[in-house]
């Protein structure tokens, strides 16, 4: 088994998200974190602009994918992992089992028909707390982080965590937890009882870098570091100082800006929805009116 996996990321700046390719560099054995599908929404195109150097890095090591795996149903961003199941076949695409709880709650904001299944169907593999998943010689333990997400899930493979949305780098915070179903409580406790329970020396890749003041991209952090620096939640943070600081500041957030669109994808596995008559796929996006 792996102990040390090599994490090679790929940052698409139009999202500010970080892909990462995990393999062992001995057995080449590799599973790809939270692929991007680049999405215009005034043109409605979608282009494989960020999906690209994922597929040709992983070629050129000759790297074995097995998985795709999400931490969450984005809402930034549509996810690329058919467009990495069109290339290898054999990948799986897998997710937290916890987004059907997820799936349950936007097919009624979506108004989704009885057909639309809220059983995680759409996902290859449903990974849950108990049983690791094996890609070749690397262990994937998947620890639930909901807070950002009810769905949110953390994968640790050897000594490197991919948090996905749960905490950024320790000058940025978290996530947020203003989307249906999240919940600053529950982030709380997720970071302090799940995450701040890791070795102090576990490294931390997030899943986003928006570059605060300016600063390089950054990616990797470690769990001591976030314990000690994290700008909004550091071990020493009450569990009432964060809620009271998270919900204010999620008042003052507008949503983001691929949200309608990439929700509907995201929790369908990244799929196009089906074509209509004139052989065209059609999004599918919620009006409200302010009263």
């Amino acid at each position: 088994m792996c102990d040390h996996p090599q994490v090679r990321p790929f940052f698409d700046r139009d999202t500010w998200t970080l892909t990462y390719i995990v393999f062992d560099s001995k057995t080449l054995d590799a599973v790809i974190i939270d692929p991007v599908w680049d999405y215009d929404p005034a043109s409605s195109k979608l282009s494989q602009r960020a999906i690209k150097p994922v597929i040709e890095f992983a070629e050129s090591q000759k790297l074995k994918v097995h998985f795709v795996l999400e931490t969450h149903a984005h809402a930034d961003h549509v996810s690329g992992a058919q467009l990495l199941r069109e290339r290898w076949p054999a990948v799986k695409v897998g997710i937290g089992e916890n987004i059907r709880e997820v799936q349950k709650v936007f097919k009624t904001i979506y108004n989704f028909p009885d057909s639309f299944a809220t059983d995680g169907s759409q996902f290859d593999i449903l990974l849950n707390e108990s049983k690791p998943l094996r890609a070749g010689s690397l262990e994937i333990k998947a620890i639930f982080t909901p807070g950002h997400t009810s769905a949110c899930s953390t994968y640790l493979i050897g000594d490197a965590a991919f948090v996905g949305d749960a905490i950024f780098m320790p000058d940025y915070g978290t996530g947020r937890c203003d989307f249906p179903a999240g919940s600053a409580d529950a982030l709380y406790t997720s970071v302090h009882e799940r995450l701040f329970k890791l070795p102090d020396a576990t490294r931390v890749f997030v899943g986003h870098d928006y570059q605060p003041g300016g600063r390089a991209l950054a990616f990797e952090t470690t769990i001591k570091e976030q314990k000690e620096k994290n700008v909004q939640l550091k071990q020493q943070t009450t569990r009432d100082e964060f809620i009271r600081f998270r919900n204010n500041r999620d008042k003052t957030l507008s949503a983001p800006r691929l949200l309608l669109p990439s929700i509907q994808m995201n929790i369908d596995g990244g799929r196009l929805p089906q074509p209509e008559s004139n052989g065209n796929p059609y999004l599918k996006i919620p009006l409200w009116s302010e009263s």
